[in-house]
């Protein structure tokens, strides 16, 4: 988690959910692990200049640049090939 979204948790966040839940141990609060960006881009198959630049938006919002998951396996019924994006 970057530092400015944990520091804004723990000082903004923590305190009104221990408030709202009556939590009586800051350890009784539930903490954020992980957080996952997914995005599903059908278009880009055919389009690469879609895929750049929806790994920018994804950059941008994350902080950290995106992985670019090929296709594994070939599906006929949603048109992907074995190796596309």
């Amino acid at each position: 988690m970057p530092q400015r979204l944990k520091t804004f948790y723990l000082k903004e966040i923590v305190p009104k959910l221990q408030k709202q839940w009556n939590y009586k141990n800051i350890h009784q609060v539930p903490e954020v692990k992980k957080i996952v960006i997914n995005r599903g881009l059908g278009e880009a198959s055919q389009n690469a200049k879609t895929l750049d630049a929806s790994l920018k938006e994804v950059t941008i919002i994350a902080g950290q640049r995106g992985i670019i998951t090929r296709s594994s396996k070939a599906i006929a019924g949603f048109k992907v090939r074995e190796g596309m994006a």
